[in-house]
């Protein structure tokens, strides 16, 4: 199980702290391995892995919880999930996460059903609703250290200076953690830095996305300490199995991979 909460909300106030994306109980144990401070559970790998679908509203509040569980039963890292748009109740899906042992949940501002948010085409609801669902959040968490992370998409359809000012009205809400979905070019970066950067910032690095990829040392620099590499992974397993299996399709076994042996060390068979 995950070390304790409270390690990582202190991490994350006096530190860099960067989080890889995994998708399930294997990509988790590996990531765990390789000594990262947190990991993140991102919607659009789970929707990808379990459905095969895209992140476009198809998750249920189950899907999520049960992944959480899987994967929390298999490291020691504590993992920040994705919770979308709350699953209709804040409240409860934050309990929910709370309970399948989580260490924090992020909760953004998209309508119903929500897009990727490197994805065009995406809407926010008011500022008002925005904030109750953050203030939902933080009253419903019953862990002081659980980390609530407050993201907002409202940058494509109405621009930085509004999801700057959602940000700051998030921080009022209690959000240990600022996440502005997409900034569209380094400006938009060190504006969001000059502006929020008193509190804990998330990057997300989406190669191919919407927003540039930086360096962290620049991240650092902006104001980020919080950076997150969603897709990194799964992106990466997709190419793997697909040469897999063009390759064992036309041929034979690939030898670009693990033996058996250490396949089974990876998923937990003694060694002998």
């Amino acid at each position: 199980m995950p070390t304790s909460r409270a390690a990582l909300r202190k991490k994350i106030a006096s530190q860099t702290v960067i989080a890889p994306g995994v998708f399930d109980g294997l990509s988790a144990r590996l990531a765990d391995s390789a000594g990262f401070d947190a990991l993140y559970l991102s919607g659009y790998g789970v929707s990808a892995s379990q459905l095969a679908k895209p992140d476009n509203g198809f998750l249920t509040l189950p899907d999520m919880q049960m992944r959480i569980e899987t994967i929390c039963a298999a490291i020691s890292t504590p993992l920040i999930s994705d919770a979308d748009t709350g699953f209709d109740d804040v409240g409860a899906t934050v309990q929910a996460y709370e309970k399948a042992g989580a260490a924090g949940i992020q909760i953004e501002d998209q309508q119903v059903p929500k897009i990727c948010g490197h994805i065009p085409g995406r809407e926010v609801i008011t500022r008002a609703a925005a904030v109750a669902r953050i203030t939902d959040a933080v009253a419903a968490r019953q862990d002081p250290d659980f980390l609530i992370v407050a993201r907002t998409d409202a940058r494509e359809q109405k621009g930085i200076d509004e999801a700057i000012e959602r940000g700051r009205l998030f921080a009022e809400a209690g959000a240990d953690i600022l996440f502005i979905e997409s900034p569209e070019n380094e400006d938009e970066f060190c504006k969001i830095g000059a502006a929020l950067g008193d509190m804990p910032l998330l990057a997300n690095m989406v190669e191919g996305g919407r927003s540039p990829l930086i360096p962290r040392a620049k991240l650092v620099e902006m104001g980020f300490n919080f950076i997150i590499y969603p897709v990194a992974a799964i992106a990466a397993s997709a190419a793997a199995l697909d040469a897999a299996y063009q390759h064992l399709r036309d041929s034979e076994p690939s030898g670009q991979r693990v033996n058996f042996q250490e396949l089974s060390r990876m998923v937990g068979f003694p060694e002998k």
